[in-house]
């Protein structure tokens, strides 16, 4: 009888044992992947009006993003000026997902805006693109 209790004392202080180094381990973060700030820029050279499309929210994956595009983009009319960029900054996990357009439409007797878009990602400009009248500056996703 003296042989079972021994026994089971050990296998109680072993349990504890493991408890106890279980509950002083560190917990493994979960694979969360890290935020990216993410910055879209606009600017021109002469006055005009657009309207920009831009990515505010990343989808899961293309397909989400297919079934809802309006729950991940935004369109703004705005007017943009030299000196007076128009920005917005979001955060995305995967910044491939970057995406902005200014779109405008050709007036008569004004000279083209020769607009400018960028996309920098904590910080740093990653994606630039320059067109007379309508920039499209997109991550690698599009």
């Amino acid at each position: 009888m003296m042989d079972m209790r021994t026994a089971t004392a050990k296998v109680g202080v072993s349990l504890m044992v493991a408890a106890a180094s279980i509950a002083l381990t560190p917990g493994v973060a979960s694979a969360q992947p890290e935020a990216h700030k993410v910055q879209y820029t606009v600017s021109v050279a002469g006055p005009y009006q657009f309207d920009v499309t831009y990515l505010v929210n990343q989808p899961a994956d293309k397909a989400a993003y297919n079934a809802d595009a309006y729950s991940f983009i935004k369109r703004d009319t705005v007017t943009i000026a030299p000196g007076q960029p128009w920005t917005f900054e979001t955060t995305l996990a995967d910044p491939q997902w970057a995406y902005v357009w200014a779109s405008s439409t050709t007036k008569g007797g004004q000279a083209a805006p020769n607009a400018h878009c960028e996309v920098s990602v904590d910080g740093q400009i990653v994606i630039q693109g320059d067109h007379p009248y309508s920039p499209l500056c997109q991550g690698a996703q599009w």
